[in-house]
């Protein structure tokens, strides 16, 4: 689950970048796998999304944002939940305030 906790916050200038994703054009089912998929069929789909990912002027911020609040699925910033988690290593909770 994504931590909240580790979101930017409401402020408008956290979210912008988003504006000029270029998956804002792509069906969201090309990022995100459904339940159940696995193997090829999971592998094919996500190098699909990668591909999507390598032209847009944005996915180094898609991706600091997934690693910030560790995004648990899908392909973010041109890597999946797979690949960003080997970067992150494992979860360690997060303390109350």
């Amino acid at each position: 689950m994504t931590q909240i906790a580790r979101l930017p916050g409401a402020f408008e200038h956290h979210w912008n970048w988003q504006l000029r994703a270029v998956c804002r054009d792509h069906d969201t089912a090309e990022f995100f796998h459904p339940s159940g998929e696995r193997g090829k069929a999971r592998d094919e789909r996500a190098e699909q999304a990668k591909l999507v990912c390598q032209g847009c002027p944005v996915r180094r911020e898609c991706l600091r944002h997934a690693l910030q609040v560790r995004e648990p699925y899908g392909v973010w910033g041109g890597l999946s939940e797979d690949e960003r988690a080997v970067l992150l290593g494992p979860v360690r909770p997060v303390q109350a305030a």
